[in-house]
Parts: structure tokens; C-alpha cells; sequence
């Protein structure tokens, strides 16, 4: 009979792996509020910038739901690609939805309305998404896992996007800069395709002990 001894290669990484778990459950249940706060509050300000944030705040949910389907396998390493790509699929159509929304929005000069709500909602974006997208990078990275790194980015990104969202209600609320959510809008479609091109070629993560891409 083999036991496995407490601090060996199979405990940590079982541990590792229930970490990785958690963080994306916590995930899912976090961007599920914020994304219908966002997106109910983005259809009554008329804010391309808020529903944008409420859409990456579904892909953050795919994102992490690709990650638990990811570690239901028995080799979650065989499913890494299919991940990545699936993450990879969910920024494009993120992107393509909120450019073509924003651009709309400056053509028509679409005014929006000033949101408290919203600026509340990317406030505490900004304060939970870049703990729980370091400690989600922290256990990708220990596990060598290029899926969980993935998940990270986009976490990050929606740290990213809450600071560009912020930045927009407010300018559109203090200075009547209306083009700002759209602008802000557009930034956010800009960023997803950058980070939907990284997660396709699994350039998200890094090997820990070799330094490269553990996905290639």
C-alpha cells in the first residue's frame, strides 16, 4: 500500500489542483452579479462601455467554467489546447460585439446617461479582480498550467477593464465627456482581441521550471 506523505509532488499538486478549483468557482459567482448588475445597468444608461463590461464579465464566467470542465478529466493536461482556444473564441466575440456597439454610439453621438451604480460596480472590480487574478496566476503558474494562467489573464484584463470603465463614467458624469463610455468602449474591444490572439497561441503561460510556454 503507498501512502502519500504530506508536502510530496502528488499532495501538493492535488492541493494546487482544489485551489484552482476554488478560485474558479469564486470566479463564477463573482462575474455572474457583476454581469447582470453591468448589463441591466448599461441598458438603462445607454452605456456601451457598461454592457461591454458586462459581456467580458460572461467571458470571465466561460473562462472559469472552461477551467472547472478542464479539471473534471483525469489528464486535465490532454483538454489544455481545446481550453485555451475556447477562451481564445469567447475574447473575439467579445471584442466584435462591444467594437461594433461603441463605434455605432460615436457615429449617432449616442449620449449616455450617468451611472453611480456603475462607477460602484467598477470600483469594486478594481478592488476584488487583481488579488484574485494573482492568485490565480500564482497556481497556474506552480501547476504548469497554461489554462489556469489563461484564466488569469482574462481576470486580469477585467482588473484592466474596471480602471478603463471607471475612468469613462466618470469623465461622461463630472465633464459630460459623452464620448468617453463609447471610447472606453472600444479600448475594452481592443484589449479582448489582443488577449484572444495570446490564449490561441497559449502564450499565457509560462513554464515554471523550464521559463517557456508550456503550451505550444
Amino acid at each position: 500500500m503507498t501512502t502519500t506523505l504530506p508536502g510530496s509532488p502528488a499532495n501538493t499538486a492535488e492541493h494546487l489542483k482544489r485551489q484552482a478549483i476554488r478560485l474558479a468557482w469564486f470566479t463564477v459567482v463573482w462575474n455572474v452579479v457583476e454581469a447582470v448588475v453591468a448589463l441591466s445597468e448599461g441598458v438603462s444608461a445607454n452605456s456601451s462601455a457598461l454592457i461591454g463590461f458586462g459581456l467580458d464579465s460572461t467571458v470571465e464566467v466561460s473562462s472559469a467554467a472552461i477551467v472547472l470542465w478542464q479539471f473534471r478529466a483525469e489528464l486535465p493536461e490532454q483538454r489544455e489546447r481545446q481550453a485555451l482556444r475556447w477562451i481564445a473564441v469567447s475574447f473575439f466575440a467579445l471584442a466584435a460585439w462591444v467594437i461594433f456597439a461603441s463605434s455605432g454610439d460615436l457615429l449617432n453621438r449616442s449620449v449616455p446617461e450617468s451611472s453611480i451604480i456603475g462607477i460602484g460596480l467598477a470600483i469594486a472590480s478594481l478592488i476584488v479582480m487583481p488579488f484574485l487574478a494573482m492568485q490565480k496566476r500564482r497556481v497556474g503558474q506552480e501547476m504548469g498550467a497554461a489554462t489556469v494562467v489563461a484564466d488569469s489573464a482574462q481576470t486580469w484584463l477585467c482588473s484592466a477593464l474596471s480602471a478603463v470603465l471607471l475612468v469613462g463614467l466618470l469623465a461622461n458624469a463630472a465633464l459630460g465627456w459623452w464620448w468617453a463610455d463609447p471610447v472606453a468602449g472600444l479600448m475594452i474591444g481592443a484589449v479582448s482581441i489582443r488577449e484572444g490572439i495570446n490564449a490561441w497561441r497559449g502564450h499565457n503561460c509560462c513554464d515554471p521550471q523550464a521559463g517557456s510556454c508550456a503550451v505550444s
